[in-house]
């Protein structure tokens, strides 16, 4: 029998919770260590879709990237959508599994899928640990050839599930050194110029960070939050099925983002 806990073993040995960021809120937020699990769905967020795909389909434990309990609570109300949630996941008995920012560090985790679906080699992290570990929330690679900026940013479209992206365009610079952040990693715009990237990736930019980086002489490509980090589901979603063949594990293909241009 599997259960919470062998789930639990699994994720750490993909996504280490030391490697969580210190504000972060990682590990099992719902349910109990010994529920039997048959059935896993993983996704980004635990969205009402997602409960409701969960309940149809008979999964016990939902994996998610994002958490869904990520500050303390000081009441539970089942009249807020969190609330009814938490009500609705403790009634059909789903349990609640995240891996946020020890994801995005782990080696093979969000940071890498993004870096190797827009094509990047000789993948490194922000900072190199010493147990060989990928560390930190940011890769630095490099494309095979240069490239310029327009086709690039082409290419990073093409690879996310995005229709849009937006692009600060920061002179003619070729592209071949590029870093990135998934999700929302724009307070390391100047790392990203200091380590010599030409380009760098990532979502949730504002105006004057964009200003900064074409200051810097740094190209900025807005992939958005949910399109630099949803290609990592589909990732974690093999290495479960890897890590746990008598188990079934679905993958939320139905999300999508909340941004639409008009």
């Amino acid at each position: 029998m599997v259960t919470c806990q062998n789930v639990m073993e699994v994720m750490e040995r993909i996504a280490p919770k030391r490697l969580a960021e210190d504000w972060d809120n990682p590990g099992l937020l719902v349910g109990s260590p010994a529920q039997k699990v048959t059935r896993i769905l993983v996704c980004l967020d635990v969205s009402d879709a997602v409960l409701e795909r969960a309940k149809t389909e008979g999964a016990e434990l939902i994996v998610s990237h994002h958490p869904l309990i990520f500050r303390g609570l000081k009441k539970l109300r089942t009249d807020t959508p969190l609330g009814a949630r938490l009500q609705s996941l403790l009634k059909d008995d789903i349990a609640v599994l995240a891996a946020h920012t020890n994801l995005d560090s782990a080696k093979g985790g969000v940071n890498d899928v993004l870096a190797k679906a827009i094509g990047l080699t000789k993948i490194e992290g922000f900072l190199p640990a010493e147990d060989g570990e990928l560390a930190g929330l940011g890769r630095v690679g490099r494309l095979e050839a240069p490239e310029p900026i327009e086709a690039f940013a082409e290419r990073v479209k093409a690879a996310l599930p995005v229709a849009h992206i937006r692009l600060v365009k920061a002179g003619e610079r070729p592209v071949q050194k590029v870093a990135l952040c998934s999700g929302s990693g724009a307070e390391f715009i100047e790392r990203a110029a200091f380590l010599g990237a030409d380009a760098y990736v990532t979502g949730d930019v504002k105006y004057h960070d964009a200003q900064h980086a074409t200051e810097l002489g740094l190209h900025v490509i807005d992939g958005g939050h949910f399109g630099t980090e949803f290609p990592v589901v589909r990732a974690l979603t093999g290495r479960l099925r890897q890590e746990l063949p008598g188990i079934e594990v679905l993958e939320d293909t139905a999300s999508q983002d909340f941004f639409t241009v008009l």
